[in-house]
Order: structure tokens, then C-alpha cells, then sequence
């Protein structure tokens, strides 16, 4: 998943002396529910936390319950803690990542084996569990699970393929998300507070900055993975209705530092697609376009998931709002037109959806000899 450069698992304790962080984030359901996040929470060192897998826990933690402290009752506050601000922001500085929490939190990072010392391999049906979740139950447990297994599934894309794909086809069938409890009760707790009609000057980071900042809430453009095909297939997205570009450049820097430097990496090498071009192979330009095709196959999926998981249930809100007389809540409007990442995400997807559509290499570009 490349979410840990010092090994194949993602680390799932931290030193006793974070016992009160560990505590929160473990009960965040609990105490969302019951508005019990308060600003009491003790100030502690980030001196005592020891390598990646530990940064990357603390900051797991830390970043659902800035969430979950910003967004509890469906409200909002403005100011975050200083008991939160000061060692979330101290970990994103040593992470190079920014105080938010992004899809390689909650989706990379948020994953523990149920029987670590078994026999069942990662994506096996049922040995998955997450570490930290908000309200919606098992919707919510099968949100993160299930884009977990999609990026385990996309990696064969990148790497050699592994013999487990049956195990990960019966994974990704028994999580079930349910698209009311998603819409009503998990989506809120990942939207930012950059392009959030909710929060349009931003959030305070007391003790670290004097003025509000602003940073995107996760996204699916965050994945890396999605990304590296894009490079691959050279895939150009500036022609996307002009904002898709320059939103999917900015995602990146919300993706781990090893994941960008591997997506620039990828950019400035050789280019497959004039690679294929240069053979003049029928059949070498036919894979390529099948390629490019189950991407955009894939995208179309996306706009169908979002359409189901968002655009109805939100449809249904209205009307459920009307009905009792009342007016429709802001809240539910913007949620129902911006994507947790700040974008109007239907005119979003489509447009690179269609941008994907159009790599595909022509008859004529297959003509056309290259030097």
C-alpha cells in the first residue's frame, strides 16, 4: 500500500504516555455522539513518539479527532484546540503532510489484520478491521475498507500481480456501505475547510498560527495510485474544464512525500505512450487503449457511486425537510453540490472521465511514424 517505508504493516499502538489520545480517538463514536469532544484534552510532547509508523498513528488519531471536534452535532467550531493544534501540526511538519485529515489517513493508514498472527493473507474476507471510525457504524467501517482494497487491487497495476485476487474479490463483496448512513451521518467528518461554504474563512490552529488556514478535506483524487495511471497512460487533465488540472496538482501535496516524489518520478521518465507509438505494434496500441479504457471504465463507476452515495440521499434530505415544513438546511445544500474535497464533484468526475476518454490512441496517431 506504500503507506509504511519500514514495513508491510501499518503500526496500531503508541506509548502508554498517549494513552489520552489513543483513548479519544478509539471512543470518537461515543463521545460525537453524546457532544462530549471538549478542549481539556492535555497538551502533550511529540518527543516520545519513535519512528514513521508511529508518526503516522499519532497523526491518525489526531486528525480524526480534529474532525470529529470541528464537525460534532452537524456543527462546526473555528478555533481547534491548542492541545490538538500544537502536536497535530508538529507531526504534518515532520510528515510533510498538512493538519487535515486526508485519504492516506484515513484510508492507508487506518487498517489492522483482526488475526495479525494467522494465516490469512491482507485482503482476506473478514480479517480486516479499521483502527478509528466516526458515527455510521458498520457504513463506516466499510466505507475505509472497502477504498483499502480497491487501492490493494489497483496495485497490481504497478507491481507484478499476486496470486490473491479471488480472496480480494470476496473481501471487497461482504463490505457493505449504506448510502443514507453515509450521506447523513460519516460524510461531514471529511470535509475540509477550503471552497466549504461551512467554514469559508477556514480554521484557527491555536498556538500555531494567528490567522485561520484553509486546507481541502479527503478526497479519492488523493490516491496516489490513481494518479501513477494518469502518468502512465499520459493522461492530461488540463483540458478538463480548466480547474481539473490544476485541483489534481494540488492533490498531491496531500499525499505522503514517497508517494509524490514516485508520481514525479514516474513523469520524468520515458513516456509509455510514445513508447507504444514508436513500435507501430497493432497489437501493443490495442492493450494500451484497453488500459486507458478500464480507467475510464472505472471513473464512469465513480460517477455512478457518487450519484448513489450522495446525489440521492441528498435528494431525499430535501424532501424529507419540506415535508416537515421546514426549509432546507445549508448544510445539506452544499454537502449535496461539493465533493468532501472542496470541488462541485459531479461536473469533477465527468470531466475526467472524459479527459481519460481521449488518451486513447487514434488510428491516426498509429499512422503517424515518431522519431
Amino acid at each position: 500500500l506504500g503507506s509504511d517505508p519500514e514495513g508491510s504493516w501499518v503500526a496500531t499502538e503508541l506509548p502508554d504516555y498517549y494513552a489520552p489520545w489513543m483513548n479519544v480517538a478509539a471512543n470518537l463514536p461515543h463521545l460525537i455522539e453524546g457532544h462530549q469532544l471538549r478542549r481539556e484534552m492535555p497538551l502533550l510532547s511529540t518527543q516520545y513518539l519513535r519512528g514513521h509508523r508511529q508518526l503516522r498513528l499519532a497523526r491518525l488519531a489526531l486528525g480524526f479527532i480534529t474532525m470529529g471536534y470541528v464537525w460534532q452535532g452537524g456543527g462546526r467550531q473555528t478555533i481547534l484546540p491548542r492541545a490538538l493544534a500544537v502536536p497535530y501540526c508538529t507531526i504534518s511538519e515532520l510528515l510533510d503532510l498538512p493538519p487535515i485529515l486526508v485519504y492516506a489517513d484515513c484510508v492507508l493508514a487506518n487498517w489492522k489484520k483482526r488475526d495479525p498472527c494467522g494465516n490469512k493473507p491482507f485482503n482476506s474476507a473478514g480479517n480486516l478491521d479499521i483502527l478509528f471510525s466516526f458515527p455510521g457504524g458498520d457504513s463506516n467501517k466499510g466505507f475505509f475498507l472497502v477504498s483499502l482494497l480497491v487501492e490493494a487491487a489497483a496495485a497490481a497495476g504497478i507491481k507484478v500481480p499476486s496470486p490473491n485476487e479471488i480472496a480480494r474479490g470476496q473481501a471487497l463483496r461482504v463490505k457493505c456501505v449504506n448510502p443514507g448512513v453515509f450521506f447523513r451521518s460519516l460524510r461531514i467528518y471529511l470535509s475540509g475547510w477550503k471552497d466549504n461554504f461551512l467554514m469559508p474563512e477556514g480554521l484557527v490552529y491555536e498556538g500555531v498560527w494567528d490567522s485561520p488556514k484553509q486546507f481541502f478535506g479527503g478526497s479519492a483524487a488523493q490516491s496516489s495510485t490513481l494518479q501513477c495511471f494518469d502518468v502512465l497512460l499520459g493522461i492530461q487533465h488540463s483540458a478538463a474544464q480548466g480547474f481539473s488540472a490544476e485541483y489534481l496538482g494540488c492533490m498531491r501535496d496531500y499525499m505522503p512525500a514517497a508517494h509524490r516524489a514516485f508520481i514525479q518520478t514516474l513523469a520524468s521518465g520515458p513516456s509509455l505512450r510514445q513508447f507504444v507509438l514508436a513500435t507501430g505494434d497493432a497489437g501493443l496500441h490495442a492493450a494500451f487503449n484497453k488500459c486507458v479504457s478500464a480507467l475510464a471504465d472505472l471513473r464512469s463507476y465513480h460517477i455512478q457511486i457518487a450519484t448513489k452515495y450522495i446525489t440521492i440521499p441528498a435528494g431525499r434530505c430535501r424532501a424529507e425537510q419540506q415535508q416537515l415544513g421546514g426549509c432546507v438546511h445549508k448544510g445539506t445544500s452544499v454537502l449535496s453540490e461539493r465533493g468532501t474535497g472542496g470541488t462541485g464533484f459531479m461536473r469533477f468526475l465527468k470531466a475526467i472521465r472524459d479527459t481519460t476518454r481521449k488518451a486513447q490512441l487514434t488510428e491516426q496517431e498509429a499512422t503517424v511514424p515518431t522519431h
